[in-house]
């Protein structure tokens, strides 16, 4: 056998006068009643139950949240209090290395004017040796100068007068 589908929609014969439960004036009472009964159920177990156990979370919650700022704040102040002591120390420490770095630089326009003077009583003595060296060269030359003048004229007279002349004559000759 085949089975059958009812595609038709049929609506049920039997009383249709009745209105739809909630809205029957005559179930209002009974209504109310379990309406004030399930209310007061729902408040005893929000006011007693669920209320408390939010309230004890936001109260956490608002406790973590006042710890956390106080930590962070803490932690700022002590971030503000090494920033300024770094900042100190790097001023110190600037104002060590200008003091080193003038210190060193006087020491070394010291040490440089020291050896300038050395150097320049260096160069004056070796002035003075080579004045003296050229005193002697010049010394010896015109020595020898008079030397080899005194012998030229005596070997020019020799050959014009044919005789050689006294040392002493010609000597006396060269000096006037």
């Amino acid at each position: 056998m085949a089975e059958q589908t009812n595609t038709e929609t049929q609506v049920p014969s039997g009383d249709h006068a009745k209105a739809f439960p909630p809205f029957d004036p005559s179930t209002f009472a009974p209504q109310l009643v379990w309406l004030v009964i399930c209310f007061s159920i729902l408040y005893l177990v929000l006011s007693r139950i669920a209320i408390p156990r939010i309230g004890e979370v936001l109260e956490q919650r608002q406790d973590r949240i006042q710890r956390d700022m106080d930590e962070a704040s803490r932690l700022k102040e002590e971030t503000d209090k090494a920033i300024t002591t770094y900042e100190e120390a790097l001023a110190s420490a600037r104002q060590k290395a200008n003091v080193i770095a003038d210190e060193t630089r006087q020491k070394l326009n010291e040490t440089i004017n020291a050896e300038n003077a050395e150097m320049d009583a260096k160069s004056a003595k070796k002035a003075e040796e080579a004045e003296a060296n050229i005193r002697k060269a010049k010394e010896t030359a015109l020595a020898d100068v008079n030397k080899i003048a005194a012998e030229t004229t005596t070997t020019i007279i020799e050959k014009l007068l044919g005789q050689k002349p006294e040392a002493s004559e010609v000597e006396t000759a060269l000096k006037s």
